[in-house]
C-alpha cells in the first residue's frame, strides 16, 4: 500500500471548497457511463472487474472526484464505491460499506450492534444526526449487574460475556432511517455487495486471526460462534477464505422483509431468545449470565434524530454527536479550551501540552455530566459554552501539567468575567470501554457527506452468535456504570436503567467552512476515540499537517488519569522528554490484539476545492485501512 503523501494541504482557514474546474466537470460527466459499466457487468464479477476504473488497489490515501469512501477494510471500501458508481448517495455508500464491515469486521460491528450517524446535506447545507445506540431492556435496573450471592458487581469479563450485557440493536434501524431520508436505493439494493461478500468469503489476514485468538476461549463456549469463526475447532489460518452463508441469508431476508423482521418479527424473537438464554456449551465450564431482553424490547426500539453538537473553532464549525454520545461535548469542550491558547507546528511539544491538559479537563466534565438525556439532565450548552471553556482553560499552566486527575467543573455556576473558580466536584470514575468499534466516511458527487461510527463494543462483542443467523450480539450495556454507588450516594449519570442508552465515546465529526464541508473524521477505540479525533483535528487545523500526516502521526491519549497512554512512535520520539520536563508521565498504550500498542484507527476525508476530495485511512494501524475515490487522480 502507499504511504501517506507528505504534501501540505491548503491552510484550513482559507480552504473553502471552490467551484468545480472544467476538468472536474468533465470527469463528473463520465459518471453516468461509469455507472453503466457497473450495472451491465455480470453479477458474479467482483467490484474490481465491474467498475472498470483505476485505483482499485488497496491504499491508505486516495484523491479524486465524484465522491469516495474510506474504511478500515478494503472489501468494505469497494462495496461503498460500487454503490457510488451505480449512482448512489453518500448514505447509500455508507450503508453498503457498513454492511460489508459486518462480514469482514464482524468482531467490531454488525447488525447485532449500534452506532451514531452524522450526515451533511449539500442541498440544505445542514448537518443531521441519527442516534442508533443500543438500549437496555425494560427490565434492567441499576443493580442488574450485581451478583446476589456476593452483593458486588460481577467481574467485568463475566459481565461482557453474558446475555445481560446485550442491548437492543440499533444498526438496522439506523440504516433504514438514513436510507428513507437521504438514500436513492432501498436497503435490499444496498445490501447486495455484502451478501455477495458473505457468500464468496474474504481472505483471513493477520489482524483477523489475532482478533480471533484474543477471543478463542470465549468463542469455544458458544457452538454457533465456534462453528463460524473456529473452523474445525481451530483458529482460521492466514490466507484461507472465511465464508458466512448464514449472514448472507440474513441480509437477503432483511432486505426483502424490511427491518420489522428484526424489531417485530422472527429475527427479533431469535435475538431476544439468544440473549435471554445464551446457548452455551456446558462442557466449556464458562459461567454465562442470562439476559433480560424480550421481543417487546425490540418492538419498542426507536432511532432518535438528535440536534448535533456544534462548536466554533478557529473560524470553522465542528459538528458531532450529542448525548448519549460524549464525543461531541467532550471534543467540543476541549477545542473551546484550546482556543484560549496559541497552537503552532513550530512548537509541537507546547501544542501537545495544551492538548493533553484540555483533554484532562474535558474528560473530568464528561465523566461527571454525560449520560442518556432521556434519563439525566445533560448541560450540553453549558459544557460547550465559551465562558465555561475560559474558566476551565485558566487551570492550564504553559510550563507545568496539573499532574493529577482534574476535578469536574460546573457549567451552571459560570459567571462571565469571573476569575478562575475553585472546582469542588470530585472526578467521576472512568468506566471501561472496549477498544473495538469501526468508523467510515463517505462523500458523493453532490457534496453530501457521512461520518459514521458503529460498534458491537468489545472486540467480539458478547461472543454470542445468534444461531443460524451469522452475526454476533453486542455487549454494549457494560458501557454503563455497572457498579452501584455507595449507600446514600446519588446514582451516576450513566447508571443502568430500563430503556436507557449507555454513554458512548463515539465521535463521528464533520467540520464546515462557511457552511460547506471541509473535513469528516472519526475513529474506533473505546474511550480513546475522543482523544484520537481531537488530536487528528489539532494535527490538521493547528499544526499544519496534511490529512494523511494528521492520521498517521503518533498518538497520545490523556483521559484524566495520572499517566498518559502513548504509542511507541511517541515514546521513542523527540517530543516525549520535552513534555516530561513539564511533568507529564507516559505509559505505553495496551496492544490488545495488535502487534504493537496502538490508539484508534482513523478514517477521514477533506474537501480540497474545485471538486476534489482526499480520503485517508490508517497506513499501518489495524493492518492498514482502505481509501478510494470514485474517479481518482494522481
Amino acid at each position: 500500500m502507499r504511504t501517506p503523501s507528505t504534501r501540505q494541504a491548503p491552510a484550513p482557514a482559507g480552504a473553502r471548497p471552490g467551484s468545480r474546474t472544467r476538468r472536474g466537470l468533465a470527469v463528473l460527466a463520465l459518471l453516468p457511463m461509469l455507472a453503466g459499466v457497473v450495472s451491465t457487468a455480470p453479477a458474479s464479477a467482483g467490484p474490481d472487474e465491474r467498475a472498470g476504473w483505476p485505483g482499485t488497489a488497496k491504499r491508505a490515501t486516495a484523491t479524486g472526484y465524484g465522491g469516495g469512501v474510506a474504511t478500515v477494510d478494503h472489501d468494505a471500501t469497494k462495496a461503498g464505491i460500487e454503490v457510488l458508481a451505480r449512482g448512489g448517495t453518500a448514505v447509500d455508500a455508507a450503508v453498503a460499506a457498513a454492511a460489508a464491515l459486518g462480514v469482514t469486521e464482524a468482531y467490531s460491528a454488525g447488525i447485532g450492534g449500534g452506532g451514531f450517524f452524522v450526515y451533511y446535506d449539500a442541498r440544505t447545507k445542514k448537518v443531521h444526526t441519527l442516534d442508533g445506540r443500543e438500549t437496555a431492556p425494560a427490565a434492567m435496573r441499576p443493580d442488574s449487574f450485581v451478583d446476589p450471592k456476593t452483593g458486588k458487581a460481577m467481574p467485568f469479563d463475566q459481565a461482557v460475556t453474558s446475555g445481560l450485557s446485550v442491548g437492543v440493536p440499533g444498526t438496522p434501524a439506523t440504516w433504514d432511517r438514513a436510507l428513507r431520508k437521504w438514500g436513492r436505493f432501498d436497503l435490499r439494493q444496498n445490501l447486495r455487495p455484502a451478501i455477495e461478500l458473505a457468500r464468496k468469503g474474504f481472505v483471513v489476514d493477520e489482524e483477523f486471526r489475532g482478533q480471533t485468538a484474543l477471543n478463542e476461549k470465549r468463542f469455544h463456549a458458544f457452538p454457533a460462534t465456534a462453528e463460524l469463526y473456529l473452523p474445525g475447532g481451530k483458529l482460521p489460518e492466514v490466507g484461507t477464505t472465511l465464508r458466512n452463508p448464514d449472514l448472507a441469508d440474513t441480509y437477503e431476508q432483511l432486505g426483502r422483509k424490511g427491518v420489522d423482521w428484526l424489531y417485530k418479527g422472527e429475527l427479533g424473537r431469535d435475538v431476544a431468545r439468544t440473549a435471554e438464554k445464551p446457548p452455551v456449551d456446558p462442557a466449556a465450564g464458562l459461567t454465562v449470565a442470562p439476559g433480560l431482553m424480550k421481543p417487546s424490547d425490540l418492538a419498542a426500539y426507536q432511532v432518535a434524530e438528535r440536534k448535533p453538537t456544534r462548536t466554533g473553532y478557529r473560524g470553522l464549525d465542528v459538528y458531532s454527536m450529542a448525548p448519549p454520545s460524549s464525543g461531541g461535548t467532550t471534543v467540543g469542550e476541549a477545542l473551546n479550551i484550546l482556543e484560549n491558547h496559541r497552537l503552532s507546528g513550530k512548537d509541537e511539544a507546547q501544542a501537545l501540552h495544551y492538548y493533553l491538559e484540555a483533554s484532562r479537563l474535558a474528560y473530568a466534565d464528561r465523566n461527571r455530566w454525560v449520560g442518556d438525556p432521556s434519563f439525566v439532565d445533560v448541560p450540553v450548552s453549558g459544557l460547550l459554552s465559551d465562558d465555561f471553556a475560559k474558566q476551565r482553560a485558566c487551570f492550564i499552566k504553559p510550563d507545568k501539567t496539573m499532574g493529577h486527575p482534574a476535578l469536574a467543573g460546573d457549567p451552571s455556576k459560570v459567571v462571565p468575567g469571573q476569575p478562575c473558580p475553585s472546582p469542588t466536584m470530585p472526578a467521576a470514575p472512568q468506566t471501561y470501554e472496549g477498544p473495538s468499534t469501526t468508523h467510515l466516511v463517505t462523500a458523493d458527487r453532490w457534496g453530501n457527506v457521512v461520518s459514521y461510527t458503529l460498534t458491537i463494543e468489545q472486540t467480539g462483542g458478547s461472543a454470542i452468535t445468534v444461531p443460524g443467523r451469522g452475526f454476533l450480539l453486542n455487549n454494549e450495556l457494560t458501557d454503563f456504570d455497572i457498579t452501584p454507588p455507595a449507600p446514600g450516594a446519588p446514582l451516576p449519570a450513566n447508571a443502568p436503567a430500563g430503556g436507557k442508552r449507555p454513554r458512548s465515546s463515539m465521535s463521528p465529526t464533520i467540520v464546515l467552512n462557511d457552511g460547506k464541508p471541509l473535513l469528516a473524521v472519526g475513529s474506533p477505540g473505546g474511550a480513546t476515540i475522543i482523544t484520537t479525533v481531537l488530536q487528528t483535528l489539532v494535527n490538521r487545523l493547528d499544526l499544519g499537517k496534511s490529512l494523511p500526516q494528521a492520521v498517521a502521526a503518533p498518538r497520545i491519549s490523556q483521559r484524566n488519569a495520572a499517566k498518559t497512554e502513548a504509542e511507541p512512535g511517541f515514546m521513542d520520539g523527540r517530543l516525549r522528554p520535552v513534555l516530561e520536563r513539564k511533568g507529564h508521565e507516559f505509559t505505553l498504550a495496551p496492544s490488545n490484539f495488535a502487534p504493537k500498542p496502538e490508539i484508534g484507527s482513523v478514517t477521514a476525508l477533506e474537501f480540497l476545492g474545485h471538486g476534489r476530495i482526499q480520503f485517508a485511512a490508517e497506513p499501518e494501524r489495524r493492518g492498514g485501512g482502505s481509501a478510494m475515490a470514485l474517479v481518482p487522480t494522481r
